[in-house]
C-alpha cells in the first residue's frame, strides 16, 4: 500500500494528503439524525460514507474515535430559527411524551443501521444531554461580544465575527451580500441585529414543550450549537474529520465553525467531508414527488416504485457502487443490478472460505465436500499472481483515493474470476503458489467484509443447508428423485441452488 491516504476537504474544494492532528489517533464527528421521524435514505446513505471511512481507517492503523449525535433538541421546523421543534411538534401529534418519539425513532435508526451492517459509533451523544456544555458555550459566546441577548433569546452576531478576521460563509462559498438579498425578513421586524445572525439559545414560547431554564429565562439550544459543544468535548478544540451530508454545509456546518472558531480561537475541524444526495429515475427524492421512500420500504419492496424487495445488504452494496461525493440514482434496473453482482459476489466469499492451499507435492484426491483438490508438480502461475497482486494493490489504491469505492468493488471481480477457477477446478491452488493464494483469500475476505461491510445473508445456517445437501447426495445416489426434487425446492425457497458438478455437489446464493 504505497499511496498515502488521500481526502477531498470542502473546505479547501481540493483532494488533500490525510495527515492526523495527533497520529495515530483520529477524531471524527459525523452529524446524526433528528428523531422525530423514520430515517431516510439519504441519511442512511452518509452515514454509509463514514462507516465505510471508520472500517478503513481503522484497517490501515489508525486508533478512531467516531462520534455521531442525536439531535433530540433544537432542531425546528423549516431548519431555521422560527418555528416549532420538529420533535415537539410530532409529540403533539403523537400525544406522547417527547422523549417518547426520541426513543421510538432512535430505535427505528439503529435498527437500520444494524440491518446495514454498520458498526456503532465510538461515542453517541445527544443534544439534552449537554445542555449544561451548551449554556456554557452561549455565556462565553456573549463574553466575546460575539453573541448578544435579545428578547429572552440569544443570537450569533455575524459582523462582530467578520470584524475580528475571519469569513462567515468560506464553507459553502456563499458571500454575505448574496445571503442578505436572499433573506425575506422584513426590515424592523426581526429581533436580530442582523437577518443573517443565527440562534444559539432560543426563548420558549408558553406552548413550547421542550425547554429550560437558563441565564436568559426558559428556552432551548439551537440547533447549531450542540454539534460544536459535542464535537470539541469528545474530539478537542481542533478534531480532524467532521462529515455530513451537502444539505448540512448551509446553514449547519457554516454555523459550527463560527461558533468553534468564536469559542476556541481556532478553526474547530481539518477536514470537511460531504456525501451527496439520493435521486430517483433522475429525480431529488422527495416526499411531494411522492418518489421518496423508507428503508424499510425499500427491504419489504413496499412502495408503488419499487418492482421488488431489496435486500439490506443488496443495497449497501448499490450505495457502495458510487463514489460517495458523487449523486447517487435509484431506480430498480440499477438495484436489480446490484443485486445480481453482490450475490455472485457471495458466492466467491462463501468458496474461497472453504478452500485451502495444499504444496503442489501433496495430492489428494477431489470429493464431493471439500475443496481440497491439487496436483504434484505444479508450476506457479506467475502472471495470475502478479495479476491478483495488482488488484490488491489498486483496491487500496481507490480507497485511498477519496474513498472510491466504486472502483475498489471492481477490483473485488478482478479476484473473483480467480476464485471462481478455483471452484469449477480449472485451477488449482498450488498453482499460485501459497503466498499469492493467501494474497486471494486472506484480502478478498478483508476486502469484503471488513472494509466494505458486505456480509451473508441467509436463513438457514451452515449446518442445516449442509446437512440438507448431504440428504440430497444420498437421495440421489439411491435414485429417489422426488425427494432430490423436494430439497432443490426447499434450497429454492432460501434463494439458494444446488451445483451438481461433475467433481462436486454444492450449494450456492441464486444470482
Amino acid at each position: 500500500m504505497n499511496q498515502p491516504l488521500k481526502i477531498y476537504n470542502s473546505l479547501t474544494r481540493q483532494k488533500e494528503l490525510f495527515e492526523p492532528i495527533n497520529a495515530p489517533y483520529v477524531g471524527m464527528y459525523v452529524c446524526g439524525p433528528t428523531v422525530y421521524n423514520y430515517v431516510h435514505l439519504g441519511n442512511v446513505r452518509t452515514f454509509l460514507t463514514f462507516d465505510t471511512l471508520f472500517r478503513y481507517l481503522s484497517h490501515i492503523g489508525y486508533k478512531v474515535r467516531y462520534v455521531r449525535n442525536i439531535t433530540d433538541v433544537g432542531h425546528l421546523v423549516g431548519d431555521g430559527d422560527e418555528g416549532e421543534d420538529k420533535i415537539g411538534r410530532m409529540a403533539k401529534l403523537e400525544q406522547l411524551e417527547p422523549m417518547e418519539i426520541v426513543q421510538r425513532y432512535t430505535n427505528d435508526f439503529h435498527q437500520v443501521l444494524d440491518q446495514l451492517n454498520f458498526r456503532p459509533p465510538s461515542i453517541e451523544p445527544t443534544a439534552t444531554g449537554h445542555l449544561i456544555e451548551q449554556i456554557e458555550a452561549v455565556k462565553d459566546l456573549i463574553s466575546k461580544d460575539l453573541a448578544y441577548e435579545s428578547n429572552g433569546s440569544v443570537y450569533f452576531d455575524i459582523n462582530k465575527y467578520n470584524g475580528q478576521g475571519h469569513s462567515y460563509g468560506k464553507l459553502s462559498g456563499r458571500v454575505l451580500d448574496e445571503l442578505l438579498t436572499e433573506t425575506r425578513e422584513l426590515e424592523g421586524t426581526s429581533e436580530k441585529r442582523n437577518p443573517l445572525d443565527f440562534a444559539i439559545w432560543k426563548k420558549a414560547a408558553p406552548e413550547h414543550i421542550m425547554q429550560w431554564e437558563s441565564p436568559w429565562g426558559k428556552g432551548f439550544p439551537g440547533w447549531h450549537l450542540e454539534c460544536t459543544c459535542m464535537s470539541t468535548k469528545y474530539l478537542g478544540k481542533q478534531f480532524d474529520i467532521h462529515g455530513g451530508g451537502m444539505d448540512l454545509k448551509f446553514p449547519h456546518h457554516e454555523c459550527e465553525i463560527a461558533q468553534g472558531t468564536g469559542i476556541n480561537g481556532t478553526d474547530p475541524v481539518r477536514y470537511w467531508m460531504h456525501s451527496n444526495m439520493l435521486t430517483v429515475n433522475g429525480q431529488k427524492m422527495s416526499k411531494s414527488l411522492g418518489n421518496s421512500f423508507l428503508p424499510r420500504e425499500l427491504f419489504a419492496g413496499d412502495h408503488p416504485l419499487l418492482d421488488q424487495a431489496y435486500s439490506p445488504m443488496t443495497s449497501r452494496f448499490f450505495m457502495l457502487q458510487s463514489q460517495y461525493r458523487s449523486t447517487l440514482d435509484f431506480s430498480n434496473d440499477a438495484l436489480k443490478g446490484s443485486h445480481k453482482a453482490y450475490k455472485r459476489l457471495m458466492n466467491g466469499l462463501k468458496a474461497i472460505k472453504e478452500m485451502v492451499y495444499i504444496p503442489a507435492e501433496v495430492t489428494t484426491s477431489s470429493d464431493e465436500v471439500g475443496l481440497k483438490v491439487s496436483t504434484p508438480c505444479v508450476q506457479v502461475d506467475e502472471k495470475k499472481v502478479a495479476d491478483i497482486k495488482k488488484s490488491v494493490q489498486a483496491f487500496y489504491d481507490a480507497m485511498n483515493d477519496d474513498l472510491n469505492t466504486a472502483v475498489a468493488i471492481a477490483q473485488l471481480f478482478n479476484m473473483l474470476k480467480y476464485i471462481n477457477m478455483l471452484y469449477l477446478n480449472q485451477l488449482v491452488p498450488a498453482a499460485l503458489g501459497e503466498d499469492g493464494f493467501a494474497a486471494l483469500k486472506n484480502n478478498f475476505i478483508t476486502f469484503t467484509e471488513e472494509i466494505l461491510g458486505l456480509v451473508e445473508e441467509r436463513s438457514e445456517n451452515d449446518a442445516v443447508l449442509n446437512g440438507m445437501l448431504n440428504l440430497y447426495r444420498e437421495y440421489k445416489a439411491a435414485q429417489q428423485y422426488e425427494k432430490v426434487d423436494q430439497i432443490r425446492s426447499y434450497f429454492k425457497a432460501q434463494n439458494l441452488v444446488i451445483r451438481d458438478m461433475k467433481h462436486r455437489i454444492d450449494w450456492a446464493y441464486e444470482e
